[in-house]
């Protein structure tokens, strides 16, 4: 239930009675109000269209609010200051969205309309090589915005873009037919594919003939050499098991696991193509895009085939694209990556528009976006990395958030089964990591800490997790069954204590939240909402007896605890955030 788009039909239907001369394109907005001591939702429209046709804004104000009709929903708009309309919400639409949320399997979130076809392009991992730390932010903040997307309608497609393509190849290939230890291979085949590409790679570094060699490898590799192709095949097999392995620990699933060697057909009439369309030309025998009438990029073009007839990144992906909008339909195409390749985006984006302007694909390509993030410090507040300065890989970042949660659980729990012990923990251990990374700004370089991870208070996942717990127990302890909300008449339901009113502001804002979440493609904002229906949760519960109320206000107490798990549960799940039943 949306309520500032509810207030803001009632506002534009006062307009009209005001008998002000309404501009036919003015549209009155409506927010959240920042300080409920006045109201709970505001309003500037008043002041805005004061400024416009030149009168002043407080009787602008009185003639709006003198006109305006809230029914069920509020009281007629109070005025402050220079002109600010506050709205007050009446106890039953209070109601009306606490019930919403008891019955809706959407909790009052609307549908998104109209819903839109969406590619989200995110972790995106290199074949042969571990995930590491910074594999963290893309694979979260990707996976929560397919979430969320999903959730409000949209078709969402999830590609990871495995890099299973390029030079490296070429020094996996010699290593393989050269210094591969096949029972290591089997023990652990990412690490053993990582320890023969370090050698070689140091190899070449000291050997000209090595590095001959290696690029040899990698020209029969393109060539389509029967055994390098089917060594290639077993690498990539290799490591998308051991990726998957690390997925399903992070409960993270893709529709699809395309890589760069998908595209690889496409390359060359992709070039040749935007040649013949002028789009591209040749420098130096080189190809490239450049981009003259765009202030930022015009020193900066974009090349595509290099001198030597070989392909790049940027080739891939334009191909890429073709690809999504030809077999997908993509109407919109995210890719969560890292800050630094804003210029890549930059240059590919630009790129499509100029490829569509000379009639390269449909005439108003994909809506393209640079989720961009910023980086993971250690407590030097530089990038993370081990004592010898490799990166943290991040399957040890999962087996020590767990390990630790598991000693928590021991602490506060010693009773519960040790199989029941292992589950908490990785789903607190699990759920400390993700939402240390999605309750910070997508843009924020944050310092790594694994105490203020897995606190049980203050800004965390076990906070939050604790907080669900916490009711679920209550509904353990009641006598007989729970009240079926469905057959609950709102109208019943009674609300005398502040704290009941907080928490019932807050339940009412989660129709409002989410779908504010891919305004920005901001995460946080989810997050720093379920931390504030917690805080209002536990206020109200110390404040408010449930279980030994009287009978007249326990039922509307015992409401507000189901809607707040309900809420807290499915805010969670938007975050991919699982939920125990016990702590």
């Amino acid at each position: 239930m949306l309520f500032p788009s509810l207030i803001q039909e009632r506002l534009a239907q006062a307009l009209l009675r005001s008998g002000l001369d309404i501009p036919a394109s003015f549209e009155p907005s409506v927010t959240a109000a920042q300080d409920t001591r006045f109201g709970d939702y505001q309003s500037n429209a008043a002041m805005v269209l004061a400024k416009q046709l030149r009168c002043n804004p407080r009787e602008t104000a009185s003639a709006i609010a003198s006109a305006f009709e809230g029914g069920d929903l509020c009281d007629a708009p109070e005025i402050a200051g220079p002109g600010f309309l506050n709205f007050r919400l009446r106890p039953a639409a209070f109601s009306a969205a606490l019930a919403a949320i008891l019955t809706d399997s959407r909790q009052g979130v609307p549908q998104a309309s109209p819903p839109r076809r969406i590619v989200v392009d995110f972790s995106a991992p290199n074949v042969a090589k571990p995930m590491h730390v910074g594999h963290i932010r893309s694979t979260i903040i990707g996976d929560c915005l397919a979430r969320t997307a999903r959730f409000l309608g949209h078709e969402v497609t999830t590609d990871n873009h495995i890099g299973d393509w390029g030079t490296q190849f070429g020094m996996i290939l010699h290593g393989w037919k050269t210094l591969l230890d096949a029972e290591a291979l089997e023990a652990d085949p990412v690490a053993e594919l990582l320890r023969i590409y370090k050698e070689i790679n140091t190899l070449c570094k000291e050997d000209e003939t090595v590095r001959d060699q290696c690029r040899a490898e990698l020209v029969a590799l393109q060539a389509g050499d029967p055994e390098n192709l089917k060594i290639w095949k077993t690498c990539v097999d290799l490591s998308i098991a051991g990726l998957g392995k690390l997925y399903d620990r992070l409960d993270v699933s893709f529709d699809h696991w395309l890589g760069e060697s998908h595209y690889n057909d496409r390359l060359a009439p992709l070039v040749e193509d935007l040649i013949a369309r002028s789009v591209a030309r040749e420098s130096e025998g080189a190809i490239c895009i450049f981009f003259t009438e765009h202030p930022a990029l015009a020193e900066k073009p974009c090349l595509i085939r290099k001198a030597d007839g070989g392909f790049l990144y940027a080739t891939t992906d334009l191909a890429t694209i073709d690809f999504r909008i030809e077999q997908w339909q993509a109407e919109e195409i995210w890719y969560v990556v890292g800050a630094p390749q804003q210029l890549h985006f930059q240059q590919i984006f630009e790129s499509v528009r100029l490829a569509a302007a000379a009639g390269r694909g449909p005439a108003t390509p994909p809506a393209l976006r640079h989720i961009a993030h910023g980086s993971i410090l250690g407590a030097d507040r530089k990038l993370m990395k081990t004592r010898s300065g490799d990166n943290v890989q991040l399957a040890d970042v999962l087996d020590e958030a767990i390990t630790r949660a598991r000693a928590v659980v021991e602490e506060k729990n010693p009773d519960l089964p040790a199989a029941e012990k292992d589950e908490i923990a990785s789903i607190i251990g699990i759920g400390a990591v993700k939402f240390a990374e999605l309750s910070q700004h997508r843009m924020t370089d944050y310092i790594f800490s694994w105490e203020k991870m897995l606190a049980l208070q203050g800004d965390t996942a076990p906070y939050l997790q604790y907080s669900s717990v916490r009711i679920q127990s209550i509904f353990r302890k009641l006598e007989g069954p729970a009240p079926d909300w469905t057959a609950l008449d709102p109208t019943s339901f009674t609300f005398q204590d502040e704290s009941e009113t907080r928490l019932l502001r807050l339940l009412a804002r989660f129709a409002e939240v989410v779908p504010s979440v891919l305004d920005d493609h901001r995460p946080n904002l989810l997050a720093g909402y379920l931390l504030e229906l917690a805080g209002a949760f536990h206020a109200f519960f110390a404040a408010c007896p449930v279980l030994k109320a009287e009978v007249s206000a326990r039922t509307s107490r015992l409401a507000l605890c189901a809607a707040t798990n309900k809420v807290l549960q499915t805010g969670l799940g938007l975050l991919g955030i699982r939920v125990p039943k016990r702590m």
